[in-house]
């Protein structure tokens, strides 16, 4: 009997179970998941779960009833100590081997710590998993606490708008100039900013934390100079892929597991997906890392047929949402290609309902679209076909994104 292991219990690790399941119905599988819950999604722990107006359904991808039902072997809160490639075998904590025919490494990222004293103090948060949107949501969900948030990416700017819309005091400290200029560039990341501000959260930009102030818990933040009082912080400053497994077992690791278009790893049978792999994309002829939720659904998916010995590819256009008080958005694109492209704009910037563009060397290398919908499919179709296109032909509302492929 064929067997495969997966190792992870997020996205990926669920999508490959899934797709294993219903493409070899008598295969052996087992998921090796070192939490105690079934593989879940990551998007609404920031956003509805964190705000209490969405249950654990919406975050776990299965029950743990339904893998028993359909034969999985589910080992949650159990975690994989070491590969051995050369013999087929996972090493648990609990000193068993598991032997596998085909492995998948869905071990994720862990959330970056700061390196600062009292960042593990009563009161002082991250978010990454179940566990720790539930410690957060019970600190927040009364309201008319004082909050910090360190860190202007994805996961810093949702926290801070579901915190303020449970009506607590929401300041955010970014080291950038603008938030989320990383992702987005300046005039996009100023859309965010503006947006946050209007709705009473505090920004901080080009802000340096110093230390935090801890009194038996958290009770402030001290950037450049000046304490910012806080009874909640969390800190969002990223997250690390959590490679070790493959590298203690010799697999090739840069920035992620290495993994080729099939998301097949430099070791025989083993494959990586999700957050922890950074896998070779046709499209754009390198190897990327994403740490989104299409990526991982996608990648769970690749990686399964392929351990099933399908001929399928991982391309994919990478892709996220966000929803941030009355704003709603979709981005697709390649984040390598964005830094130094052109940002065109349809639509109306000041109502934030609009479509922007990133134009490189005459092509649309990704798209954004804020409380405008029905357009992702199009967008990402512009993007794959690589037809250069008129900046003014992008900011016409008259001009058919669908046609602009041809």
């Amino acid at each position: 009997m064929v067997h495969h292991v997966i190792i992870g219990g997020g996205q990926a690790a669920g999508s490959a179970a899934e797709t294993l399941r219903k493409r070899s119905p008598d295969a052996d599988v087992t998921v090796v998941a070192a939490e105690q819950h079934p593989p879940y999604q990551r998007p609404p722990l920031s956003k509805g779960y964190l705000a209490g107006d969405e249950g654990a359904d919406a975050v776990v991808l299965h029950s743990a009833e339904w893998y028993g039902e359909q034969g999985i072997d589910l080992r949650t809160a159990t975690r994989a100590t070491a590969i051995d490639p050369a013999g087929h075998r996972v090493r648990l904590a609990d000193g068993t081997d598991l032997a596998y025919d085909a492995l998948l490494v869905a071990t994720g990222a862990s959330p970056r710590r700061l390196p600062l004293p009292g960042a593990h103090a009563r009161g002082v948060h991250v978010l990454r998993t179940i566990d720790d949107a539930d410690a957060l949501a019970e600190s927040l969900r009364h309201g008319g606490r004082r909050v910090a948030v360190i860190g202007t990416g994805w996961i810093g700017m949702e926290v801070a708008a579901t915190a303020r819309g449970l009506g607590n005091d929401v300041t955010v400290l970014g080291r950038a100039p603008v938030p989320l200029g990383a992702a987005l560039g300046p005039r996009m990341g100023e859309v965010f900013a503006g947006l946050h501000r209007d709705h009473g959260v505090t920004i901080r930009s080009s802000a340096s934390v110093d230390a935090l102030v801890v009194d038996g818990a958290v009770s402030g933040v001290v950037a450049d100079g000046e304490t910012v009082a806080a009874d909640i912080v969390v800190i969002g400053v990223g997250a690390t892929p959590d490679t070790a497994l493959a590298e203690a077992a010799g697999i090739r690791v840069q920035d992620g597991i290495l993994a080729d278009e099939h998301l097949r790893t430099s070791a025989p049978d083993v494959y990586a997906a999700g957050d922890v792999a950074r896998s070779y994309h046709p499209l754009v002829q390198r190897h990327l890392r994403s740490e989104h939720w299409e990526n991982a659904r996608a990648g769970g998916e690749v990686a399964a047929r392929s351990m099933l010995g399908e001929d399928v590819r991982h391309t994919g256009i990478p892709y996220f949402y966000t929803d941030q008080f009355d704003l709603g958005m979709e981005l697709s694109g390649f984040p390598t290609l964005m830094t130094d492209a052109d940002v065109v704009v349809r639509g109306d910037l000041e109502a934030r309902e609009f479509i922007a563009f990133w134009l490189d060397d005459g092509r649309v290398v990704a798209g954004m679209n804020v409380n405008v919908w029905d357009v992702q499919d199009d967008i990402q179709a512009l993007i794959r076909s690589g037809a250069r296109v008129e900046p003014d032909a992008l900011r016409d509302p008259g001009v058919d994104i669908a046609g602009l492929a041809a």
